[in-house]
C-alpha cells in the first residue's frame, strides 16, 4: 500500500514544473492501472503495511477516487487554458487523492478519523480558490461547520473505545458488544452529515452550487461516499443497538428522500437539481444500510459506486453547457438539441442511468436495496413506489428542459463539443454500463 502512496507524494513537486498538466493525468491514470492489476483484492486485508491495507470495501472506493480525479484534471481544462494557478490546482488536486487513498485504505479508527477530516481542506481551498460566486465564502463555512461539528463526537468516542476497551483496529470491532446509546449517535452522526442524511444536507447544494466542476464531481462522486464507508465499516457496532433504533433513521432517510424529489422538481439551477438528487439517492443508501439486512449491505456500496459516477457525469454536463451560456438557469439552458444534438445524447445517456434504467449499474444498486428495505417492513413499499417515481419524474423534467423547447434568443453562437468533453464523459458512462457485467467487484458478495 505504501508505494502507491510514495507514488502520489513524489507527483506533488512535479506539480510546478512546465506544461505538466496532461502529463499528470497519465501519471494517474498509470497509477490505476498499477493499483488494478498489482493488488488482488480478498474478502479480508491485504497488502498490509503499517497503517495500511486493502480489503473488499475500500478497494472500489480507492479505484473510483482514482478515476474521478483523473477525470477532474480532464474537466477543468479552463483553469489551465487561462493560466489560472493551474499547477496549484494540480497539488490540490493530488493532496486530495492522498488523503481519500489514506481515509480508504487505513486500517483503525484513529487513522481514519485524521484523514476523514483532512480530506474537507483540499476541497476548502478548491470551493474558495476556483468557486464562482461571492457566496463561496459561505458555502465553505457550511461545508467545515457542518462536518467538523458532527465529527467531534466521533473523536469523543473513538478515545472512549480506546481507554475501555483499547482498541480502534478495524478488524476487532465486533468485540465493541456492550455499545451504549451515546457510543452509538457518536460514531454514526458523522458519517449521517457527510453522506448527507435528510435534515443535516443543507450544506451539500450550497457547496455544490458554489464549487467549480472539479468540486462538484470530487464531492458528489467520492467525498459523499465517505459517510457511507464508514458506516460500512462500523456496522459490525451497530448491530445491537441498531436494530432497536434503525426504524427511526429509515424513516427519516425514506420520507427525507420523497420530500426532497419534489423539491428537485421545482429546481431552475441545474447543479442545485443534481446536488438534491444525490440526496435522494443517499437516503435510499442509509435506509438499506439501516435495515441491516445482508442485501442492504451489499446493494448500498454497490449504488455508491453507481451514483459516484454517474452524478459526477451530469455535473460535468452542466458545466459544459455553463462555459457557453454563462448561466446555469434551466430557464436559459434550454433548447440545447438544437445547437449541441451530440451532447444531448450523453444528457440522455446519463439521465437514463440517474433514474436506474437498465443495463445501469444503479439498477443493480436499486433493485438490492428495494428488495432489503421491502423485507424489513412492507410499510416502506409506500415511500419507495413515490421515490422510484419522482426520481424518474425530477431527471426527465431535467432533460426535457434543458434540451427541448425553443432556444434561448440570447445565444449567438458557440461549440458543438469537443473531443475532451466526449471523452470526458464517454469515461463516466463506460464503467457505469460495463460494470454490470461483473458485478462481483461492486456488489460485495460475501
Amino acid at each position: 500500500m505504501l508505494k502507491f502512496l510514495m507514488f502520489m507524494l513524489f507527483l506533488i513537486p512535479m506539480c510546478y514544473m512546465y506544461n505538466i498538466w496532461w502529463i499528470m493525468q497519465s501519471f494517474l491514470f498509470l497509477l490505476l492501472f498499477m493499483f488494478m492489476f498489482m493488488f488482488s483484492y480478498y474478502y479480508c486485508w491485504s497488502g498490509i503495511s503499517y497503517l495500511f491495507g486493502c480489503d473488499y470495501i475500500s478497494f472500489g472506493l480507492i479505484l473510483l477516487s482514482l478515476w474521478i480525479c483523473i477525470l477532474m484534471i480532464l474537466a477543468s481544462e479552463s483553469i489551465f487554458r487561462y493560466k489560472f494557478f493551474s499547477s496549484f490546482f494540480l497539488m490540490i488536486v493530488l493532496l486530495l487523492l492522498i488523503m481519500l487513498y489514506c481515509t480508504f485504505s487505513s486500517m483503525n479508527l484513529f487513522s481514519f478519523y485524521l484523514f476523514f477530516e483532512s480530506s474537507l481542506i483540499p476541497t476548502l481551498f478548491l470551493i474558495l480558490g476556483w468557486g464562482y460566486q461571492p457566496e463561496r465564502l459561505q458555502s465553505g463555512i457550511y461545508l467545515l461547520f457542518y462536518t467538523l461539528l458532527a465529527s467531534l463526537p466521533m473523536l469523543v468516542c473513538i478515545m472512549y473505545m480506546y481507554y475501555y476497551w483499547g482498541l480502534t483496529n478495524f478488524i476487532l470491532l465486533d468485540i465493541v458488544l456492550n455499545c451504549n446509546i451515546m457510543l452509538y449517535l457518536g460514531m454514526i452522526l458523522a458519517f449521517l452529515v457527510k453522506m448527507p442524511m435528510f435534515m443535516v444536507h443543507l450544506w451539500l447544494p450550497k457547496a455544490h452550487v458554489e464549487a467549480p466542476v472539479s468540486g462538484s464531481m470530487i464531492l458528489a462522486g467520492v467525498l459523499l461516499k465517505l459517510g457511507g464507508y464508514g458506516l460500512l465499516r462500523v456496522y459490525i457496532m451497530l448491530i445491537s443497538l441498531g436494530v432497536k433504533l434503525n426504524y427511526f433513521w429509515v424513516s427519516i432517510s425514506l420520507v427525507g428522500g420523497v420530500l426532497v424529489s419534489l423539491i428537485c422538481m421545482r429546481q431552475t439551477d441545474l447543479k442545485s437539481l443534481i446536488a438534491y438528487s444525490s440526496v435522494a439517492h443517499m437516503g435510499i443508501v442509509i435506509g438499506g444500510l439501516m435495515t441491516l439486512f445482508y442485501w442492504g449491505f451489499c446493494s448500498s456500496y454497490t449504488l455508491m459506486i453507481a451514483h459516484g459516477l454517474c452524478s459526477s457525469g451530469l455535473f460535468c454536463l452542466a458545466n459544459i453547457s455553463y462555459e457557453r451560456l454563462g448561466s446555469r438557469s434551466l430557464l436559459i439552458n434550454k433548447g440545447l438539441m438544437n445547437f449541441m444534438p451530440s451532447m444531448a445524447m450523453w444528457w440522455f445517456l446519463l439521465s437514463s442511468c440517474n433514474m436506474a434504467a437498465p443495463p445501469s449499474l444503479n439498477l443493480l444498486g436499486e433493485i438490492g436495496l428495494l428488495n432489503s428495505l421491502i423485507s424489513w417492513s412492507w410499510l416502506t413499499m409506500l415511500t419507495l413506489i413515490l421515490l422510484s417515481f419522482f426520481s424518474a419524474a425530477y431527471t426527465l423534467y431535467l432533460f426535457s428542459y434543458s434540451q427541448h423547447g425553443v432556444i434561448y434568443s440570447g445565444i449567438y453562437s458557440c461549440s458543438l463539443g469537443y473531443t475532451r468533453e466526449f471523452m470526458l464523459l464517454f469515461l463516466h458512462w463506460f464503467p457505469l454500463n460495463l460494470l454490470i457485467l461483473d458485478s462481483e467487484i461492486v456488489m460485495l458478495w460475501m
